[in-house]
C-alpha cells in the first residue's frame, strides 16, 4: 500500500512538471506574440494562449498542492480547497474550446446570418488568413487570424457562460466550507454531482465541435488549394483531438473517482490502475487539447507596416504664351486611391 501510495503521488509529480512546462511555453508564446503586435491589444491568438497557460498553471499547482498536503496532512484539503485548486483550471479550457465553437458556428452559418457593424464580422478568420477568389470557400478557408477580437453575439454568449460556470464553481466552493465537520457525506456528494455535471456538458462540447468540425471540413474540402488543404487538416486535428479528449475524460469522471483524487486520505483508490487513469484523465483531457491548440496557433503575426501616406500636390505648368494651367484633380484622385489602400490594409 505504502508503495503505490508512493507511486500515484509520483504520478502527481510528472503530471505537475508537466502542466508546468505547458504553462511556461503559453506564456513565453504569448510574450513574443503581444511583442509583435502591441498597438492591436488583445486578439484571439493572444486569448488562446492565455487560457491555456492559465489553466495548465492551475494544474501545476492543484498536483504541487495535492503533494503538499498529502505529506502536510492538511485537513481542509480534503474538503473545499482541493475540490477549488481542483475545479477552477478547468473553467479556462473549457472556456477556450467553447470559444473555438463559437467561431466555428460563425463560419458555418455566415451565409444565414445578418451582423451589425458592432458585431463579429466571420470575415475574421479563426485560423491563419488565406486569400482566396471564391467568397464562398474564402470564408471556411480563414479560421485562425491575429486580428483584434469583435465580439459578435455568439462570443457574448461565451463569456455569459464562462462567468456563469464560474459563479457556480465558486458558490460550491463556498458551500463545501460551510459544510465542513459538519456532513462529509454531503460535501462529497455535491463533489460528485458537480463531477457528473461537468463531464456531461464536456462530452456535449465535444461532440458540437466533432459536428462543425466535420461540416467545415466539407465545405474546405471544395476548394483546391495548398493552403485550404492546411487549414482543412488543422481544423480536422482540433476536432478530433476534441472528440477523444473530452470523451475519455468524461468517462473517467463518471465511472471512476480520480477527479476526487484530492481526497486522497480517506483512502478508496490505492490499487495499480489509479496512476493509469491519472494520467489518462489529466495527459489526455487536458494537455492534449492544450498542446493542440498551441500547435495550431503557433505562427507569430506579421509585425504592422506603418506607411506615410504622400501629400497631394497640385503643378503648375506653364506654356509658352505664358498662360498657367492647374492639373490638381490626378494628383487629387491618386491621393484619394492611396488613402483608400491603406484604410483597406487596416486590420480595423
Amino acid at each position: 500500500m505504502l508503495e503505490l501510495r508512493k507511486a500515484v503521488l509520483g504520478v502527481n509529480v510528472g503530471l505537475a512538471f508537466v502542466c508546468g512546462v505547458v504553462s511556461i511555453a503559453a506564456f513565453y508564446q504569448l510574450i513574443r506574440i503581444h511583442s509583435r503586435n502591441v498597438q492591436l491589444g488583445w486578439t484571439r491568438q493572444k486569448v488562446f494562449h492565455a487560457l491555456i497557460g492559465t489553466s495548465n498553471l492551475g494544474y501545476f499547482l492543484y498536483f504541487v498542492l495535492t503533494v503538499v498536503a498529502a505529506c502536510k496532512s492538511w485537513i481542509c484539503w480534503s474538503c473545499s480547497c482541493g475540490f477549488s485548486a481542483m475545479a477552477f483550471p478547468k473553467i479556462p479550457i473549457f472556456a477556450a474550446f467553447l470559444l473555438l465553437l463559437s467561431f466555428w458556428v460563425d463560419v458555418c452559418h455566415q451565409s444565414n446570418d445578418d451582423y451589425d457593424d458592432d458585431e463579429y464580422s466571420s470575415r475574421e478568420a479563426l485560423l491563419e488568413k488565406v486569400d482566396l477568389a471564391d467568397s464562398s470557400s474564402h470564408s471556411c478557408s480563414r479560421l485562425c487570424t491575429c486580428w483584434p477580437i469583435r465580439m459578435g453575439s455568439r462570443q457574448k454568449t461565451v463569456v455569459l457562460v464562462t462567468a456563469l460556470v464560474f459563479a457556480i464553481t465558486l458558490a460550491s466552493a463556498i458551500l463545501m466550507w460551510i459544510w465542513r465537520g459538519k456532513n462529509t457525506m454531503n460535501s462529497s456528494t455535491f463533489a460528485q454531482v458537480y463531477i457528473v455535471l461537468t463531464a456531461i456538458i464536456n462530452l456535449l462540447l465535444g461532440g458540437a465541435l466533432a459536428s462543425y468540425g466535420l461540416v467545415l471540413v466539407l465545405k474546405m474540402r471544395k476548394v483546391r488549394s495548398e493552403q485550404v488543404a492546411y487549414e482543412m487538416r488543422k481544423v480536422a486535428g482540433l476536432a478530433i483531438v476534441s472528440v477523444v479528449s473530452f470523451t475519455s475524460s468524461s468517462l473517467i469522471a463518471m465511472t471512476t473517482d480520480i477527479p476526487l483524487f484530492y481526497r486522497w486520505k480517506e483512502g478508496q483508490i490505492y490499487d495499480a490502475s489509479t496512476s493509469v487513469l491519472l494520467v489518462v484523465y489529466y495527459i489526455i483531457g487536458s494537455t492534449l487539447p492544450s498542446l493542440c491548440i498551441l500547435f495550431v496557433m503557433k505562427d507569430l503575426p506579421q509585425p504592422p507596416i506603418i506607411k506615410r501616406e504622400e501629400e497631394s500636390r497640385a503643378i503648375a505648368f506653364i506654356n509658352e504664351e505664358g498662360s498657367v494651367s492647374h492639373h490638381p484633380q490626378r494628383w487629387t484622385v491618386a491621393a484619394a486611391n492611396t488613402g483608400n489602400q491603406f484604410s483597406r490594409a487596416s486590420p480595423i
